[in-house]
């Protein structure tokens, strides 16, 4: 396991953004938004008939791995383990749980990631790649006005709005931009909706309105699994045949791989033509059940690649979901989040 530079420990510190190691892992967390600031960022977000929401780009940060080359295995760091994935409160209603992540970038400009909702004790629990949730053109700030929207189409938030509240990840990724740890766990504020005439009122909480994921880890790699996400932009040929305007996916089995570029050495690959622009984020399902459509998370895509050389992306990547991964989620499930507005 590596370790940071008292320097940049420091300064990571100073800034609020990471907090103290918490159980077998180093588990670091960042405040997103208060109840004051989480209404300024919904109002961004649905103001203006959700102009934000249409006009937002997909994020093309990080999206294109290098030198990706297989390797024999990752080692697993203890027994496996899961979570069970849960059905809406409401009976009948279809478990809608991919949806799209949006943030401002250091840019100043609205983007978006894909996100996935996940069962947790107090049902307010989003997954995402990390770098769609820790700024890496900046090293010491989270993304702006971040928020999730389940089931996202065409600009409007069918079921509701969800501001984010704390994102949990793994000390190596803010410390060392280490994409063997791309993964992060983000409690939300109940859902938020907004009115013909622009008034926002508090909505449910996310997993009771569209049920959860669960997860799995330390999980033997040959497995398949479903990828869902709303990829976007073109492969290296120019060529586009995904417009981020609706979820798509694909399936493969999962082999080993690293990718020296982005500090990785233990990742899951999977064959997926998906393009990575809108793609970052998605999730890859295990045992998935279409009827259902249920899981177990096993992966997060924090990348893809073109492994041929053939100008077309073909391989998307995750960190292999180990024991460290489940410290994280841990932390993260146990953390209490509320409404935006008074009850």
């Amino acid at each position: 396991m590596k370790r940071t530079s008292v320097a940049l420990l420091v300064g990571l510190l100073g800034s609020g953004l990471v907090a103290s190691p918490a159980g077998a892992a180093s588990v670091w967390s960042a405040p997103l938004a208060s109840q004051t600031t989480a209404v300024e960022a919904a109002t961004f977000w649905l103001g203006d008939g959700g102009a934000n929401l249409k006009n937002a780009t997909p994020y093309s940060v990080q999206t294109a791995v290098d030198d990706v080359s297989p390797r024999g295995d990752v080692p697993a760091d203890g027994k496996p383990g899961s979570v069970p994935p849960i059905a809406p409160a409401t009976p009948g209603e279809a478990n809608a749980t991919s949806g799209k992540v949006f943030f401002v970038g250091a840019d100043g400009l609205p983007h978006w990631c894909t996100g996935t909702a996940v069962q947790s004790q107090y049902r307010n629990l989003v997954a995402t790649a990390a770098h769609c949730v820790y700024d890496t053109q900046r090293s010491d700030a989270t993304l702006g006005k971040w928020v999730f929207v389940p089931g996202y189409s065409d600009g409007t938030a069918p079921r509701g709005l969800y501001v984010g509240k704390q994102a949990f990840t793994h000390y190596d990724f803010p410390a060392y931009g280490d994409y063997d740890r791309d993964y992060a766990f983000v409690n939300v504020y109940s859902g938020l909706v907004s009115s013909a005439s622009g008034e926002l009122s508090n909505g449910g909480r996310l997993v009771d309105s569209v049920g959860g994921q669960g997860l799995a880890w330390n999980q033997p790699l040959g497995s398949s699994v479903e990828v869902l996400g709303y990829p976007a932009g073109s492969h290296p040929d120019g060529k586009q045949f995904y417009t981020g305007d609706s979820l798509e996916s694909s399936k493969g089995d999962t082999t080993a791989a690293m990718a020296p570029s982005v500090k990785a050495e233990e990742l899951a690959a999977v064959g997926s033509p998906f393009t990575g622009e809108g793609a970052l984020g998605s999730s890859w399902l295990l045992h998935y059940d279409k009827s259902s459509r249920t899981g177990l998370l096993n992966g997060i895509t924090a990348g893809v690649s073109d492994t041929d050389g053939n100008l077309r992306y073909d391989t998307s990547l995750s960190p292999y979901f180990d024991g460290e991964l489940s410290e994280v989620y841990r932390a993260a499930a146990t953390m209490w989040s509320g409404t935006v507005l008074p009850a």
